[in-house]
Formats: C-alpha cells, structure tokens, sequence
C-alpha cells in the first residue's frame, strides 16, 4: 500500500531496497482510507481524521491486518468471477 523512503542514508538500507511513502496507486489512495476507517468501526477501534499517533501500535496492526485480509477476499472473488 505505502511505502516509506529512508532519506538518511546513515540509517542504512539492507540490499539495495528502498522505501518510498507514496502509494503505489495514488487513484486507490480515499478507496484505501475509506476501507480503513470502515475496518476500524467494525473493531470498535476510534479512529480519527488526522494523526493518529495516539493509537497502540496493537489496534494499528489490527486495522491494517484486516485490511490486507479484506483486499485478499476481494481479489479471491474477482479472480474467482463471482
């Protein structure tokens, strides 16, 4: 989904890789936002516009793990033609 450019190359990159925190599909940017506030109602998580840096890193791998989870379904079906 996004990705984050290490600007400061005494933090070092192992094996060349590099970091970018663009999302690879800027369209699919308010799809991706929207997806993740719907997820986070679901768990009862609040949730707000904005910094959310208040948030357990716990409930942050919770929403996003459910979206990588919802994404898979969503493909399986498409791939799937139904």
């Amino acid at each position: 989904m996004y990705n984050q450019q290490n600007q400061n190359p005494a933090q070092g990159q192992k094996n060349g890789s590099t970091n970018t925190n663009t999302p690879n599909v800027p369209e699919a940017r308010a799809a991706l936002d929207n997806m993740k506030f719907e997820i986070a109602s679901e768990l009862g998580i609040n949730l707000k516009q904005g910094y959310n840096g208040d948030l357990p890193s716990r409930q942050a791998g919770y929403i996003g793990g459910y979206m990588v989870k919802r994404m898979i379904e969503q493909q399986e079906r498409q791939m799937s033609g139904k």
